[in-house]
């Protein structure tokens, strides 16, 4: 695309390749749209936008309660984000965060059931047995449950996205089902709510902070090795490339895409565990475990403008986790109008999505030639030959 101003030529060219800096001034740049065109809103409903601003920062990066709020909730956006990426990678969209991280949550907490966990608080079990184990029931129960998807998907080429809904929606309703009245998870406080994990159980903190936050960042150096330096992270991003010259080349299509949802699920199971085992203040299923599951999704916006790189996804997933909880904070402080907090968090999704595509494309300035003028040469008159 090109264009002509005042003496200059504008050019608009895809990028041959996409740096890291790109993505993040993309990100920068739409952070600072957002929060202008936010503004207007703030002052139709009669707040200072400096001000609802101020709070949202205060609270979220700032206060006694808020930081380790933004830092839990960071680390729960950051796994999902991991989940989502690395099938991503291979050129597939895992839209089932939700059920993978329930399948992997009820596993955890399904470690503790069967150790008698759910007599109460002060029930005697061995931490130093019990803990690892239901980390890796989480790995497990997150990792089958989204492999389910990968298979169907190289084996018999449906279509991911369908399925992985359709699952999510199976494991809400085994939530409800297991923490109902009734149900084998169900507490003793409150109806339709999971038995909270005893004492001995509860993963021990470092600076206030769980040791699955310092996992989430160990995790992303080891997936940017294993994505970027190894054979199988060449044939899942040879997949995602070209399926047709994956096939041509001889790798296992049908291994490959089982292999990316099941390490999806696994991370996903993850993240469940974190929230729901390892956060104070939650440490059993509560009663909105729904909204829980939509807030996973959040995972996937961090991937899609972290472009799919794990340690680009932790600045994303700390800035979405400090706004999830500072724009709530900031909406009850300031009595705004009920959901400004989600419109906020929508408007900046949006925006940070469609600056990533713009990201892959750049404006080339360049001053227009002078055209040069020639001329006019007189015409000569034609004599003609005496022979003639």
């Amino acid at each position: 695309m090109r264009a002509q101003v005042a003496g200059y030529r504008l050019r608009i060219e895809k990028r041959v390749e996409t740096r890291w800096w790109h993505a993040s001034l993309a990100s920068v740049l739409a952070i600072v749209v957002s929060l202008f065109l936010l503004g207007f809103a703030f002052l139709q409903a009669g707040a200072d936008p400096r001000q609802v601003y101020a709070e949202i920062a205060r609270y979220a990066f700032a206060s006694q309660f808020g930081l380790p709020q933004t830092i839990n909730r960071a680390v729960f956006i950051l796994l999902c984000a991991f989940a989502f990426i690395v099938p991503l990678r291979a050129g597939l969209w895992n839209i089932g965060l939700p059920g993978q991280v329930y399948a992997g949550t009820l596993a955890a907490f399904g470690v503790v059931y069967l150790f008698g966990g759910k007599a109460g608080m002060n029930a005697a079990l061995a931490g130093w047995l019990v803990i690892p184990l239901m980390i890796l029931a989480a790995l497990v129960g997150g990792g089958l449950y989204g492999a389910i998807a990968g298979f169907l998907r190289g084996r018999f080429e449906v279509n991911e996205i369908v399925t992985t809904m359709m699952m999510n929606w199976i494991m809400l309703w085994l939530v409800a089902h297991m923490i109902r009245e009734g149900g084998p998870f169900m507490g003793r406080t409150a109806e339709g709510e999971g038995f909270s994990l005893p004492l001995s159980v509860r993963l021990p903190q470092v600076l206030n902070v769980p040791l699955t936050a310092y996992g989430a960042v160990l995790l992303a150096l080891v997936l940017l090795f294993f994505l970027g330096k190894t054979t199988l992270g060449y044939q899942i991003r040879v997949l995602g490339h070209s399926p047709a010259a994956a096939r041509y080349a001889g790798i296992d299509t049908l291994f490959i895409s089982t292999l990316v949802f099941g390490l999806g699920g696994m991370l996903a199971g993850l993240a469940g565990y974190h929230y729901f085992a390892a956060v104070p203040g939650v440490y059993k299923i509560p009663k909105s475990y729904g909204d829980f599951g939509d807030f996973s999704f959040y995972g996937l916006i961090t991937g899609l403008i972290a472009r799919s790189h794990p340690l680009a996804a932790i600045p994303v997933a700390l800035f979405f986790g400090g706004m999830a909880g500072g724009a709530r904070f900031m909406q009850g402080k300031l009595q705004l109008t009920f959901g400004i907090d989600y419109a906020l968090l929508g408007v900046l999704m949006i925006t940070m999505v469609a600056f990533q595509a713009l990201s892959e494309y750049r404006l080339i300035v360049e001053r227009a030639p002078t055209p040069v003028v020639l001329p006019l040469e007189r015409e000569e008159s034609r004599v003609e030959s005496p022979h003639h």
